[in-house]
């Protein structure tokens, strides 16, 4: 059977600290949000065949429908705190095999690994392919549509929370699943390239406008270079790196 891979990316608006994260803009004269260069970077992936949109239920977020519908991409419309549903009607609506799953508010992945890591999990039949330890939002994970369902069945509320591979992290001796790391200069628990706060926004538009000619494939490595000479940056998103960090891999 041929194997069919779909990027499914959960969207909702919600948030005390930042409110709409995935729609901020990265660069506000040009309206370019975050979403945009993570949709962007997917279309020209070598391995992913559709993004598909799980949109939370909710007037506010209705937002992202117009979104979708604007960029010609499929969505979906789901429980709120039943991530994982979400997630698995994306592949179902996508006839996929396996879910390429990233978080909506982080616009800089590592997409050199993608090709490499997808063929790992098919050729070793992996239920899930973990790229892990590697700068916060910048990471992704594969994971075949079935061991996402039986997830869904067997486990609790919390595994079918924003933690959709929880129940496969916690029973992985139940699943096939390998774990991939980065280069070892792509292993800075001091930095972190995720949206959930004004600072960290700020963070990322300044790295979007240095790279502004790459996008979307902003090189990870490279903005780890303008980091380190910008130290005033690390500083500016350094009181939400512990936390990050800690819930990662829950």
């Amino acid at each position: 059977m041929k194997r069919k891979l779909v990027a499914a990316i959960a969207c909702r608006n919600s948030g005390s600290r930042l409110y709409g994260k995935p729609l901020q803009n990265l660069d506000v004269e040009s309206e370019i949000c975050i979403l945009d260069n993570i949709i962007d970077s997917l279309s020209i992936s070598g391995c992913i065949d559709e993004t598909i949109l799980g949109i939370s239920e909710g007037v506010e977020n209705e937002i992202y429908i117009d979104y979708a519908r604007s960029k010609d991409i499929r969505f979906v419309i789901g429980n709120e705190k039943d991530v994982l549903s979400r997630l698995i009607s994306c592949g179902n609506l996508g006839n996929a095999t396996d879910i390429f799953r990233i978080t909506s508010e982080s616009p800089f992945r590592y997409f050199e690994k993608d090709l490499e890591l997808w063929n790992l999990h098919v050729n070793t039949n992996n239920d899930a392919t973990f790229l892990e330890e590697i700068i916060d939002g910048c990471g992704f994970e594969i994971i075949k549509l079935e061991a996402l369902k039986r997830s869904h069945q067997l486990g609790e509320s919390r595994h079918r929370s924003e933690m959709c591979t929880l129940y496969i992290r916690e029973n992985s001796k139940d699943f096939k699943v390998e774990r991939v790391t980065p280069p070892p200069e792509l292993i800075r628990p001091d930095i972190r390239l995720t949206v959930d706060n004004p600072e960290d926004l700020v963070v990322c538009r300044s790295v979007y406008m240095h790279f502004k000619q790459s996008a979307p494939m902003i090189r990870v490595d490279e903005v780890v270079e303008y980091l380190d000479q910008h130290p005033e940056l690390i500083q500016l998103i350094r009181p939400y790196t512990e936390l990050g960090y800690a819930s990662m891999y829950l």
